[in-house]
């Protein structure tokens, strides 16, 4: 029987904006592709609001047509329902419709839903939160809050100011301290300039850059990055794209299933899927371990998740 979708539509969204992708036009695919739809397009309601039709309503599968954000919040809604996630990557990062190898332009990714499968993924949360990708402390979100800046106002002026912006903060960055124990390692201090705390690993492969190909070990990996002057960044992004960025002498990881990272402060900024938010410390993260189903292209099968390794990692 064929699925029925329930979309819920960010035009706010980075390739939405710039590719002119409206709700009309976002309908013309869906009945071309002749899928059986319904469009939420209604930016005036809070996403909270929009989603409980999606729950209640008698669509299988809820897509999320818009960035990073708008898939974590209709994510974090379907945790623990029957719904499947799709994933239109309106946005500008779309790290899960990536590591997903989903189709990354509206007319490929639309016509590709039909033939996609329901796949249990891993999701990480901290502090009672969850995420998709990653949690970043440190400079990392200080340089995204220019980021966000910079995205609201066009033009080579304001992109200069930015780099101008952002190479003075990482040439004179102090780093900072953290209590880090893991259910792997004991208590202890670390001084670095950012931590990154991932839903999975990233590969070490040639040509890949912050990617993943598996999203349910039932594993989170930890990295300390112990120095990031902007020498150190461009260093690292052209090691990942070669594929030999674990042998850097700046940064060392560790897989956990649950970690506490405590702080001198109360708060500490945060990058959590690529969008800035508060936390209070401590920073309590664990993995839920194939908490989310989601379509996706069928996994080879030396990769497909058997019975008894999804019992494993849920014990």
């Amino acid at each position: 029987m064929p699925r029925r979708y329930h979309i819920i539509f960010n035009p706010a969204a980075g390739t939405a904006l710039v590719n002119g992708i409206t709700t009309e036009v976002l309908s013309e695919h869906f009945a071309a592709a002749g899928l059986d739809f319904d469009i939420d397009d209604n930016q005036d309601s809070d996403l909270e609001d929009r989603l409980a039709p999606a729950l209640a309503g008698d669509a299988e599968v809820v897509v999320a047509a818009g960035g990073d954000g708008t898939v974590l919040s209709v994510a974090e809604a379907l945790l623990g329902s029957e719904k499947i996630l799709a994933v239109l990557p309106l946005g500008t990062l779309n790290g899960l419709a990536r590591d997903l190898g989903l189709a990354l332009d509206l007319p490929s990714a639309v016509t590709q839903l039909p033939t996609l499968e329901p796949r249990a993924i891993d999701v990480g949360e901290v502090n009672g939160r969850p995420f998709l990708h990653n949690v970043i402390v440190g400079l990392i979100p200080d340089i995204a809050i220019g980021r966000e800046w910079v995205r609201g106002r066009p033009g080579l002026r304001s992109k200069l100011r930015f780099i101008r912006f952002m190479w003075t903060r990482m040439t004179y960055a102090h780093r900072i301290a953290l209590a880090l124990r893991s259910d792997v390692s004991p208590t202890r201090i670390e001084l670095i300039h950012t931590l990154v705390v991932a839903n999975n690993s990233y590969d070490q492969r040639i040509g890949t850059f912050l990617a993943r190909h598996r999203l349910d070990r039932g594993t989170m990996t930890a990295y300390l990055i112990r120095r990031l002057r902007m020498s150190d960044a461009i260093r690292l992004a052209l090691s990942m794209v070669a594929g030999r960025w674990r042998e850097d002498s700046a940064i060392e990881f560790e897989k956990v299933r649950e970690l506490t990272v405590s702080s001198k402060r109360k708060q500490v900024r945060v990058t959590m899927d690529g969008e800035v938010t508060t936390l209070t410390t401590p920073l309590n993260f664990r993995v839920r371990p194939l908490s989310l189903k989601v379509l996706a292209p069928p996994l080879p099968d030396a990769e497909a998740v058997k019975p008894a390794e999804a019992a494993a990692v849920e014990a």
